[in-house]
């Protein structure tokens, strides 16, 4: 057999080794920053320290002892918090201003855009983001699934992973469009007409591997229109109930106040954008504690794509998005930190945490939504989410303290996953 071995490393090459992550001693670690923020008091605890056993946090505190054998991983001037959880992301599209949506869709390869997605989930976890929601894969089918497995087996690093494989749209209010008509073309999601149907994909995508159902209360029925409502009250209380009896949550999609209203009426989860809120909406989100991700980056990012420069009076999209995000604070609403990235470049994600401190959220309230807040908000609560006993260590350290400065979360020192050192 060695003539094989022989023909298979001349059709092969030479490998080259990839960088490894470092892996957790067989002992403790234990972490000595200059501060740490727990992610539940929205304060920075200077002098404290964290002990990490295996992939969890066995101690919290000041001057701890560290056991004999640990490894201590000194951390001056750094503050110490849990790793951040991105709300709602796409890792299988890239920023549109390098190729747009409906050619993604349409013309990349299913490999390509499987690789590419491989490359932003390590983007994403070294910029500190150590779990992610990620609300539908635009036309790349169940690839999630596949993607998500690969990094819980260790294949490839990236974030933990909670998918929502297909996405769930009314029939004929989605996209890509513009052709002729009666031509059958692939869309980025899958379509359903009635209360059976919808149900029969809810149920087909929690079978194929989904972790979160996602549904559009509204969208675009042609090219150039204002969105509209699409799913009626009664499929999304279908799909609700279906996806709810299998113990999976509901993402939805609304940026119509009719569609928020219908998503409200149906008892989603969270909901996604909600620029048409008004006050009534965001007093019955919270009333029913319905979580919203603004997604305050991707107009943003849009706006800038088609030539804004940052500069005010914001484009009408823009201040539309700061002006639900603020209602829906006031109303008390729970605050998802969720920025759709993959609208832009993955491993940006802190984008969205900027843009919901420069649109009036404290910071320190901001970096409670971007850990304990979406662990609880996507059900990781008795997982991780904070620096506390018992957790997961999932642990990121950024240069200075973010709760005077929201931008050190882009200054990252140290990402750990598990207990293991990803980035240092």
């Amino acid at each position: 057999m060695r003539w094989l071995a022989l023909l298979m490393a001349a059709l092969i090459g030479p490998t080259t080794a990839l960088p490894a992550a470092e892996p957790a001693p067989a002992g403790a670690i234990l972490i000595k920053p200059a501060g740490v923020f727990d992610g539940l008091d929205g304060k920075v605890h200077p002098g404290w320290q964290v002990l990490v056993e295996g992939d969890k946090i066995a101690a919290v505190g000041p001057a701890l002892a560290a056991p004999a054998g640990a490894q201590v991983i000194d951390l001056p001037g750094d503050t110490l918090m849990p790793g951040m959880i991105e709300g709602h992301g796409h890792l299988f599209l890239h920023p549109y201003n390098e190729t747009p949506w409906d050619d993604q869709v349409l013309h990349e390869p299913l490999a390509l855009r499987t690789a590419r997605a491989v490359a932003s989930a390590r983007a994403t976890l070294m910029a500190g983001f150590t779990s992610e929601r990620d609300l539908g894969t635009e036309g790349a089918g169940y690839a999630d699934v596949g993607l998500r497995q690969a990094i819980e087996q260790g294949i490839v690093p990236g974030p933990r992973l909670n998918v929502a494989t297909r996405a769930i749209v009314a029939l004929g209010a989605y996209g890509p469009k513009g052709f002729e008509p009666g031509v059958e073309i692939p869309q980025g999601a899958e379509e359903v007409s009635g209360v059976d149907s919808i149900v029969a994909a809810v149920r087909r995508q929690i079978a194929a591997g989904a972790d979160w159902v996602k549904l559009y209360a509204d969208y675009r029925w042609r090219p150039g229109e204002e969105s509209k409502p699409t799913l009626s009250l009664e499929e999304m209380k279908a799909a609700v109930a279906a996806a709810h009896d299998a113990g999976r949550p509901v993402a939805v999609h609304a940026a119509t106040a009719e569609g928020m209203r219908r998503a409200v009426a149906a008892g989603v989860d969270t909901i996604e954008h909600g620029y048409g809120g008004t006050p009534e909406i965001f007093a019955a989100m919270a009333a029913k504690g319905i979580a919203l991700c603004p997604t305050l980056a991707a107009p943003d990012a849009v706006a800038r794509y088609r030539g804004w420069n940052g500069a005010e009076p914001a484009p009408a999209s823009v201040l539309l998005n700061r002006s639900s995000f603020a209602l829906a604070m006031k109303a008390g609403v729970h605050i998802c930190m969720g920025g759709d990235v993959g609208v832009f470049a993955h491993g940006q994600n802190a984008r969205e945490m900027e843009l919901m401190a420069a649109a009036g959220m404290p910071a320190p309230q901001v970096l409670i939504a971007a850990t304990w807040g979406n662990a609880r908000w996507l059900r990781m609560d008795g997982k991780l989410g904070a620096v506390k006993v018992g957790l997961l260590a999932d642990l990121v350290a950024v240069e200075g303290d973010p709760t005077a400065d929201i931008a050190a979360v882009r200054r990252i020192a140290l990402v750990m996953k598990g207990g293991t050192v990803m980035r240092r």
